[in-house]
């Protein structure tokens, strides 16, 4: 199947979709320095929206549910109790592929929880100067601060610890990312996330699909940067995604290879596949690549149901 076009950069978002909200300081600090990507989910926002709940529902990833049933585990309702979480993954020791941390902000109350786990006999260990209790899904907990809980295996919850109490480099000694965190937090709207250099190339190449073959991407590919997205559910859907390369003449060239690629998808596509490309512009801005989608709630909700959203967003 040819992916060209916004639906297959629906491809990305689908498989690490989140609602986002400003990333708190807390959060920041245990964000390890390389990470691929960071990703936000407002609750608040989510329930606000029944488009972005329909988009939560048909394309919610393992990894989100994994979270959300550590935070039931704890005796916490995801709908009422928290109100964001961030994901950031990141590259452990080499060969270790990559590790996936949870971070959870909400109304409650971490002394509440500390008594409720010596209720149940539910007895932490020790690492650094934090206690890990037990999650489910193999996965540990720890307080960062009184209102923000991080979740994550034994390896990454470590891995982000390491990372806040000095044991090793974290995302503040990554400037790349790190502007494009500030930028992307700053304009979070309803959706946002960040990806690194790697990420983004991947991400560029899984979109344009076919029409990677209609120039040298694997040229260009090398002065792509890293790329942030955002999405807004006010009034219908909007999403946006930057992608942030080394030159203006790079960001011109990759422009005109996406709307090669869109120009293909509008003569070829049809339904539902032709809706998405008729809705997405794309152009460029001095050294980034730019792409909206803009449809109405109706629009996108016929674009949830498609069997062409359901094969890509996989």
């Amino acid at each position: 199947m040819k992916r060209i076009g916004l639906v297959s950069v629906l491809l990305f978002l689908g498989s690490s979709l989140a609602l986002g909200a400003p990333l708190a300081t807390a959060a920041r600090g245990v964000i390890p320095k390389e990470t691929q990507q960071v990703i936000c989910v407002d609750y608040r926002s989510l329930k606000a929206s029944s488009t972005a709940l329909a988009l939560k529902n048909r394309v919610l990833p393992p990894n989100m549910k994994e979270f959300e049933s550590a935070v039931q585990s704890l005796g916490l309702d995801p709908d009422k109790d928290v109100e964001s979480l961030t994901f950031a993954t990141f590259r452990g020791e080499k060969g270790s592929g990559l590790r996936l941390i949870g971070i959870a902000q909400g109304d409650f109350s971490a002394a509440k929880l500390r008594k409720q786990f010596r209720t149940q006999k539910i007895y932490p260990k020790k690492y650094h100067d934090s206690y890990l209790y037990p999650a489910t899904n193999g996965m540990q907990m720890t307080f960062l601060d009184e209102f923000t809980l991080l979740f994550g295996d034994d390896a990454a919850i470590k891995g982000a610890l390491d990372a806040r109490d000095g044991y090793a480099e974290s995302i503040a000694s990554n400037s790349q990312l790190t502007d494009l965190l500030n930028s992307a937090s700053a304009d979070s709207g309803a959706v946002w996330s960040v990806l690194d250099q790697q990420g983004t190339q991947n991400l560029m190449r899984s979109a344009l699909g076919d029409a990677a073959r209609l120039a040298d991407y694997d040229t260009v590919k090398k002065r792509v940067l890293g790329s942030r997205y955002s999405m807004d559910f006010t009034n219908g859907v909007k999403f946006d995604l930057d992608v942030t390369t080394s030159d203006a003449m790079t960001a011109s060239a990759l422009s005109s290879l996406v709307k090669a690629g869109m120009l293909y998808r509008r003569v070829t596509a049809t339904g539902n596949d032709k809706l998405a490309a008729d809705n997405v512009t794309v152009d460029s801005d001095n050294d980034r690549l730019r792409i909206h989608f803009k449809a109405d709630d109706s629009q996108f909700q016929t674009l949830l149901q498609s069997d062409l959203f359901a094969a890509v967003a996989k």
